[in-house]
C-alpha cells in the first residue's frame, strides 16, 4: 500500500511559526514520524509540501497512479482551493483531511473546508497526532474496502 502525505502552504515553517497553535514539531519530524508509522503499519509513506496551489494540484495528479490514498493537510488551501478539491476528486483516491489545530475553535473563515465533503474523514486539533490518526484511519479504511471488494 502506498500513501501520499500532502502538506500545504506555510507548513514548511512548522516548529517556528506560531508554536502555541501548531506545536514545536518541524515538518521534517512529522514526515519522519509518518514514515516510521507507515513501516509499522506495513505501508509506504511519501510526503510532499508546497506553498503553491498549482504545485499541490500537479503533485496529486502526478502521483495518483501509484497512490492508494492521501493524508492531506492543505493548510490555508483547505478554506480556499476548489482546484485542490477538484484534483483530489478527479484522481478518485480516498483521502483523510488533517489539521494540527482545531480549525473550528479558530477564526470563522477556517470553519469551511472545500476538501471535507470528498474526504473519508477529517481529523483536527490533535497536533502531530492528527497526522498519525489520519494515517491509521486511512489504512484501516483501505483494508476494509479491499476486504469488501474481495468478497
Amino acid at each position: 500500500m502506498n500513501i501520499e502525505v500532502i502538506h500545504g502552504p506555510n507548513l514548511n515553517l512548522l516548529g517556528r511559526r506560531e508554536p502555541e497553535i501548531y506545536g514545536r514539531a518541524t515538518l521534517a519530524e512529522i514526515d519522519q514520524e509518518m514514515e516510521r508509522l507507515g513501516r509499522e503499519l506495513g505501508v509506504r509513506v511519501r510526503s510532499f509540501q508546497s506553498n503553491h496551489e498549482g504545485g499541490l494540484v500537479d503533485h496529486v495528479q502526478g502521483c495518483a497512479a501509484d497512490a492508494d490514498g492521501f493524508v492531506v493537510n492543505a493548510a490555508a488551501y483547505t478554506h480556499t482551493s476548489i482546484a485542490l478539491a477538484d484534483a483530489l476528486a478527479g484522481v478518485a483516491r480516498p483521502y483523510v483531511e488533517v489539521h494540527l489545530s482545531n480549525v473550528f475553535s479558530r477564526e470563522r473563515f477556517r470553519h469551511r473546508s472545500y476538501l471535507a465533503a470528498g474526504a473519508v474523514g477529517v481529523i483536527s486539533g490533535f497536533g502531530v497526532d492528527s497526522y498519525r490518526l489520519g494515517l491509521r484511519a486511512l489504512v484501516e479504511h483501505l483494508k476494509a474496502v479491499r476486504k469488501y471488494e474481495s468478497t
